[in-house]
């Protein structure tokens, strides 16, 4: 009688980026729709705390069962600008300041663990953290409550923590750009080469400061690990997965909303969906979008958008510029302030060729701000989705069986670039990091090779591909049946006494 008192509590601390917040409300809201008897609290910064309240605003019906706290941040504290509680708010070359900021949450949140610990009844409490948040197990040992380590992409995750913590590309034979060397926990035959990791991650040797982040603390310290993934189709990251941590692991994904994944049904653009998702203004309207996308040819439309704390540098932006119009292709182009401008500041024109906008007025949309990206990949015009690889964005387009022309610019997303174009076969990869040049030329050839409708040819293989893995996404989702569903019963069962 006892037991059936007891609250379940979990408690969420996600990393300051927009992408970790949006996946981190996605799961609590899968959560408490699985399981409405679960309540989860999600703590951040009080920046980040308003947007995700005002997420949570935007969405029909919010759920009851879903509260915010928020931690008192100085970012200047930190050697931040003021005002710097998320990525998409800084630098690329500050983020390992932010990383470093997360250690200054450890005395607040014990406090507040300790203070839900102790003011509910019989409560089960357990933690879901971003791998930043590395000392979240020792909070969680010392209150005898579980943790569980948070993480996107399986085959990326992995890659991305067992790169920085074993340093496994320092062995290559002669230091050459293009050696290969093996991941610890992949197989042998699994090989990676320097291009693949960011220009930072191959400057690290170990005592720097994103290593350092690294250091404290292992796969120990987490009782289980939860995947924004579905394991039919990252079978050889999960298997890396499961020879990394040897804990248990979760496939919770996609954490889209579950509308995407529904056939043939279309979204509502008066709704706003991606303005739900995100808690952003858009700027552009739906509606005029959607419009637009309706007076071009089906899947022959090409959607570019590098997410919201990735930018490119200012020749690579003309050389994108003049490959789009030289590929006489329709596009949605959303830009951002190219590297070394505030990324915060206005559209300015001088960034793109001269008359480009009014040039290409006719053939594309450019999108300064925010866009509604949900609903531009669900049209039947958009056929390809030139991206930096972040696992939302990629979790969305292969929901609609859209394929990816992949430019990392960051984080896990060379990775992602490389499973998506080596295991999946629905991307190809047009160039990575923001150091790399890339001619118009290029841009062209494979925004034309992508679109091609010709039967048999590259893009004709890449749609199928991605069909493929929509149609396994979808069967992931199927109620009650679904590897998803079996995932999360799973995991909501065991949560609190594996």
């Amino acid at each position: 009688m006892e037991e059936a008192t007891q609250t379940k509590h979990i408690i969420m601390f996600p990393f300051m980026a927009q992408g970790h917040l949006t996946r981190f409300l996605e799961l609590a809201y899968r959560i408490v729709h699985h399981d409405p008897s679960f309540t989860i609290t999600i703590v951040n910064t009080p920046l980040n705390i308003n947007s995700l309240r005002s997420a949570i605003a935007n969405r029909p019906s919010p759920p009851s069962q879903i509260h915010l706290k928020s931690f008192p941040f100085n970012s200047s504290d930190h050697g931040l600008p003021p005002n710097s509680e998320n990525t998409n708010t800084i630098h690329p070359s500050q983020i390992p300041l932010l990383i470093k900021a997360c250690a200054s949450f450890e005395a607040p949140f014990r406090q507040f663990i300790s203070e839900v610990v102790s003011s509910e009844r019989n409560p089960l409490v357990c933690i879901v953290s971003d791998g930043f948040m590395r000392w979240a197990g020792d909070v969680a040992k010392s209150f005898g409550i579980f943790s569980y380590l948070f993480i996107s992409g399986a085959y990326s995750g992995v890659a991305y923590i067992s790169v920085i913590q074993n340093l496994p590309h320092l062995n290559m034979a002669d230091g050459g750009t293009h050696d290969e060397f093996s991941v610890p926990g992949f197989p042998e035959s699994c090989r990676f080469t320097s291009t693949e990791l960011t220009p930072r991650v191959r400057a690290i040797d170990g005592k720097d400061e994103l290593s350092r982040a690294f250091k404290r603390g292992s796969s120990y310290e987490y009782n289980g690990v939860l995947c924004n993934t579905v394991k039919e189709i990252e079978p050889l990251g999960l298997e890396a997965m499961r020879n990394y941590f040897k804990l248990p692991v979760w496939c919770v994904g996609p954490l889209i909303p579950l509308k995407l994944l529904i056939k043939n049904m279309s979204l509502d653009t008066s709704m706003g969906v991606t303005s739900q998702r995100s808690g952003k203004k858009l700027g552009i309207d739906p509606k005029y979008c959607m419009e637009w996308l309706d007076s071009h040819q089906t899947r022959s439309v090409v959607y570019i958008s590098f997410g919201s704390e990735n930018a490119i540098s200012e020749s690579q932006m003309m050389e994108l510029a003049n490959g789009l119009e030289e590929s006489k292709k329709p596009f949605i182009w959303v830009i951002r302030p190219p590297i070394g401008f505030d990324p915060k500041g206005d559209f300015q024109p001088e960034w793109l060729p001269s008359g480009f906008v009014d040039r290409v007025s006719k053939q594309g949309l450019v999108v300064t701000g925010w866009a509604p990206q949900l609903e531009i990949l669900c049209h039947q015009s958009t056929g390809a989705f030139l991206s930096h690889c972040g696992w939302n964005s990629v979790l969305e387009s292969l929901s609609q069986g859209v394929p990816i022309i992949g430019w990392p610019l960051g984080g896990e997303q060379g990775y992602n670039a490389k499973m998506l174009a080596e295991e999946l076969g629905v991307s190809v990869v047009l160039a990575r990091w923001s150091d790399t040049r890339i001619g118009k030329e290029e841009v062209s050839r494979v925004i034309n090779m992508v679109l091609d409708k010709t039967e048999g040819g590259k893009g004709d293989v890449l749609r199928k591909k991605a069909s493929e893995v929509e149609e396994l996404m979808r069967k992931a989702i199927e109620i009650n049946k679904g590897s998803y569903y079996d995932a999360m019963n799973n995991f909501l069962t065991r949560c609190f006494s594996i």
